[in-house]
């Protein structure tokens, strides 16, 4: 393996990571619209859907090595942090595990634009 090969190898888990986001936030989305109490999960809503938009810009840029990548896992990070903190009011399952995922992302995001 090549050094060139070798230090890309962190950025595939990059990757993965923000696609696990974006499917748990959109089927966390899904499951929502479903639910008796949507009426006071309009704001979850709306940061699920942009924690998925972010990742998905995220992932983007990050594939292609773009010279702002390292400002948008910035942003990245604190959108998944505002959707995870935003899930964690909910006791649902479902909730709670994207709450996870995305303090998840959050931290990896991070933890890659300070390596920048």
């Amino acid at each position: 393996m090549t050094h060139e090969q070798r230090s890309h190898l962190p950025h595939y888990k990059l990757l993965r990571t923000l696609q696990e986001c974006k499917a748990t936030c959109d089927n966390t989305t899904t499951m929502i619209l479903s639910k008796p109490d949507l009426q006071f999960r309009t704001n979850q809503l709306r940061l699920l859907r942009d924690c998925v938009d972010m990742c998905d810009l995220t992932e983007k840029l990050v594939a292609r090595h773009s010279p702002f990548t390292k400002r948008i896992l910035s942003e990245c990070a604190y959108v998944c942090d505002a959707c995870a903190n935003e899930c964690l009011k909910f006791p649902d399952m479902e909730s709670q595990r994207c709450a996870q995922i995305c303090l998840k992302c959050a931290e990896e995001c991070r933890q890659h634009a300070m390596m920048m």
